[in-house]
């Protein structure tokens, strides 16, 4: 099949529509490409500005409080029985039946 002279004319005359056509769809798939970016970084900043729910720690931090308030109840404990001894101390001193009874006025 032959291409005739007049089929010619008609395809230069269409020529430079083409190349247009073709230059818009490399644009178009440029510019879907930046937008597509931007909504990335967008997405991306967005989920660096937010607080995330805290996940699942299991037994690792109740282990790690269970431990602190076991030295805590320790602490208290050694705190008390310091008290009790001193107050031991201080009462037995106090309950001796002959200190500041008698006075001995001898010399």
């Amino acid at each position: 099949m032959a291409i005739a002279p007049i089929d010619l004319q008609t395809l230069f005359t269409q020529l430079d529509k083409v190349g247009r056509t073709h230059s818009t769809q490399k644009e178009g798939q440029a510019i879907h490409q930046a937008i597509e970016s931007i909504q990335i970084q967008r997405k991306t900043e967005e989920l660096l500005q937010q607080v995330n729910e805290a996940q699942n720690t299991g037994e690792g931090a109740e282990k790690i409080n269970d431990h602190s308030q076991r030295q805590n109840s320790a602490k208290n404990k050694e705190k008390k029985q310091e008290e009790q001894s001193e107050e031991e101390t201080q009462s037995s001193v106090l309950r001796d039946p002959s200190l500041g009874r008698k006075i001995d006025i001898s010399l």
